[in-house]
């Protein structure tokens, strides 16, 4: 094995999701184990924040699915392995694994992926097209979840060569640590926000879109504030549409037939998310498909803040169910309330030991450098 371990990731933009974060993470703890890091992506706007002394980047139109666009890419792949003597490419998404499949076939070295999702397929072709993700020798899936979902639905294109295991995602808890954010901070932020009377505040994080049950969740909200009174606290969905404007303006619709526009705010965009937590006393994941892994019920519970998550995918492993948080029936809006009121009126001291707890479970199980001493060992062990 050579004494420097080199390592391509190919990621298609290099945003603030979950497998994105994790390429950033794992690139620069790579460095700290003296390997040699580089990632491959189109852009992306954590890419300001790659310390280029650590990390390598380079930029390549690898979003695109487009076959002739796939088939460039791994041509410049097949280049970049031989002339930087690249030990293992690491694809984190099906268009840029092709490119690299074909790459590393090419030059025989180490083929990694990461499967990040449940990638639907309602035909024999995308199905086909999604089982690049099995093609390599080391699948890594980010929960129990989606490794039953590749045991159950991928079986055809594994084999006994080729290693699946699970590596939770991480998240930095050191980032999310509600000890390190100002009071000050906090005061700007409700005010930026409009949130100016002394209330609980119920946090939705998560872009706009219909499977993620933003819909679902103020239908909730109207059946608590018919029990408890209009605008006993406040409701925050933060989030980007991303092009869903008809989404985004039916959520709005619905807020105004419940009459909630005072007490409901949309917050478009906003980065710092610990501190979004942090002002917040409620945090609600109420996808109705299952997530692969579900960051929001991590960092929730990283920041000591209690977290009501729907009963379904990843949430049922990240989540231990009234001692960490709370899950509610997916898809429920009767189920979801009443988990709301249930905290709403919890005793001080039974809350406060819940936190304690959540954010003691994310430490010892899907903390960041956990993740990448995990992978790092994968590396080596595939290498020898």
């Amino acid at each position: 094995m050579p004494s420097k371990i080199k390592v391509l990731q190919v990621i298609p933009k290099l945003g603030y999701g979950g497998a994105e974060t994790g390429c950033y993470d794992i690139a620069h703890y790579l460095y700290e184990k003296d390997c040699i890091s580089y990632i491959v992506t189109s852009g992306g706007d954590l890419l300001k924040f790659v310390d280029k002394k650590k990390v390598k980047v380079i930029r390549l139109p690898v979003q695109s699915k487009n076959p002739l666009i796939i088939i460039l890419n791994s041509l410049i792949l097949t280049f970049l392995i031989l002339f930087l003597n690249i030990d293992i490419v690491h694809a984190r998404s099906r268009a840029p694994a092709w490119s690299c499949y074909l790459a590393t076939k090419v030059t025989r070295r180490k083929f990694v992926t990461t499967f990040h999702g449940t990638y639907n397929f309602n035909n024999k072709l995308k199905k086909f097209y999604n089982s690049v993700m099995l093609r390599s020798k080391l699948i890594i899936a980010g929960s129990n979840f989606i490794f039953s979902h590749i045991k159950d639905n991928y079986s055809e294109f594994l084999d006994l060569k080729k290693r699946l295991l699970v590596i939770f995602r991480g998240i930095n808890v050191d980032y999310f640590d509600p000890t390190t954010i100002i009071e000050d901070e906090e005061r700007k932020l409700k005010n930026d926000w409009g949130l100016v009377e002394n209330k609980k505040i119920i946090l939705m994080p998560g872009r706009l879109t219909p499977w993620k049950g933003q819909e679902m969740f103020i239908e909730a909200i109207n059946l608590i504030n018919i029990e408890l009174g209009y605008e006993a606290f406040y409701v925050v969905i933060l989030g980007s549409e991303q092009g869903r404007d008809l989404y985004k303006k039916k959520l709005a619709r619905l807020s105004e037939q419940f009459r909630m526009t005072k007490q409901l705010k949309f917050i478009d965009n906003y980065k710092n998310m610990a501190l979004a937590y942090k002002i917040s006393d409620i945090i609600i994941s109420a996808s109705v498909e299952p997530e692969a892994f579900g960051r929001v019920a991590v960092e929730a519970q990283a920041m000591k803040k209690i977290i009501i998550a729907s009963n379904i995918g990843g949430s049922n492993e990240t989540i231990i169910d009234e001692k960490t948080g709370f899950l509610f029936e997916s898809g429920n809006a009767k189920s979801l309330s009443k988990k709301i009121m249930k905290v709403l009126s919890m005793d001080e001291s039974l809350l406060e030991n819940i936190r304690i707890e959540g954010r003691k479970n994310v430490i010892k199980k899907f903390n960041v450098e956990k993740m990448c001493f995990s992978t790092y060992s994968e590396y080596k062990k595939i290498l020898n």
